[in-house]
């Protein structure tokens, strides 16, 4: 079979899954007439697209066919210019929405679809995706085009450049991207940062004048992504770095912090660990308090003497009466 040959060949099958996806059940006879070929041709053809993973049912009588099912794997799917449009528009509405973890999969997603998107219709992506706005909760809005970029450039090893404040200045950044983090609130990269040289996390929403360079860089061991960008928001970047010692297993007490509030480590035995950061140790005290659960402050030392003193206050506003639930109940 020559080179000609194998190329119709791969058009009638991409042509003939294109026709099982648009409707669900065909004789052999009617995609033999749409095809301009034998049904012995189409059974081959059927035979083909199985290979590929894709679950072509067979089903006799009179209101038998050719059925496209459900298989065990997903296989590629074969979209034409509309429904390419609108898979990329509601992935890119789904980047900034507002279910947990629908981020980070519409992006991977994204980019995907982004790699055989034609010219033609990536323009017409953009162009519509600047008409969609929403509202209410979910992340702070990311400009699309600018995460794709990111997204492209942490997949091809590029370099990427971007102006980002900096105390009172913006100054250009010459980062080497790795992975782009979405927490409940907002979008981070994890790079190295060329110029300050060492890893940091950037919130996508304060970037401007975003680009990537042509310029590869071969990957240096990195830090596990999520982990670093949650600790850096939940404490690195607040004057204060408090760590507890919390007497309820993690699970539970996630569920009661936001990601971007604190990290929670487990520790074993119904225990776990929150490392939260603040400017005023009072203020991170009082979260705290309202867990609901036992603590013990472990750093640092001057939290320990806050906790004394609000101990204090609080025994005051209540007139000094004995807890009605005993003396278990005063314990941190």
């Amino acid at each position: 079979m020559g080179k000609g040959d194998e190329r119709g060949t791969a058009e009638r099958v991409l042509t003939l899954l294109g026709l099982l996806q648009q409707r669900r059940v065909w004789t052999g006879p009617e995609l033999a007439e749409r095809l301009g070929v034998t049904s012995r041709t189409v059974r081959r053809d059927v035979e083909r697209l199985r290979a590929l993973g894709y679950p072509v049912h067979a089903e006799q009588g009179v209101r038998g066919g050719y059925r496209l099912g459900r298989g065990q794997e997903l296989p590629p799917l074969l979209l034409d210019d509309e429904e390419a449009i609108s898979t990329a528009i509601s992935l890119l509405a789904g980047a900034g929405g507002a279910v947990a973890g629908a981020g980070e999969a519409a992006l991977r997603a994204l980019t995907k679809l982004d790699r055989v998107l034609p010219t033609r219709l990536r323009d017409q992506v953009r162009t519509l995706s600047g008409a969609v706005e929403s509202f209410g909760g979910g992340r702070t809005p990311v400009d699309a085009e600018v995460l794709m970029t990111l997204a492209r450039a942490c997949r091809e090893e590029v370099e990427a450049g971007f102006d980002y404040p900096s105390g009172d200045h913006v100054r250009r950044r010459r980062v080497e991207p790795y992975r782009l983090v979405a927490s409940d609130r907002r979008w981070y990269l994890l790079a190295f940062d060329l110029d300050r040289d060492d890893w940091r996390s950037f919130r996508v929403d304060r970037m401007r004048e975003v680009s990537a360079r042509t310029w590869r860089f071969r990957p240096r061991p990195a830090p596990e992504a999520a982990p670093f960008v949650q600790e850096g928001v939940a404490s690195r970047v607040y004057r204060y770095q408090a760590r507890f010692l919390v007497h309820a297993p993690a699970d539970t007490v996630r569920a009661r912090i936001p990601a971007s509030a604190a990290l929670v480590r487990d520790r074993g035995n119904g225990r776990c660990e929150v490392v939260s950061g603040a400017d005023d140790l009072d203020f991170v005290l009082m979260h705290m308090v309202v867990l609901g659960h036992g603590f013990e402050v472990l750093d640092p030392p001057e939290l320990a003497r806050r906790c004394h003193a609000l101990a204090e206050r609080l025994w005051a506003a209540g007139g000094g009466a004995e807890p009605s639930d005993g003396p278990s109940a005063r314990q941190a």
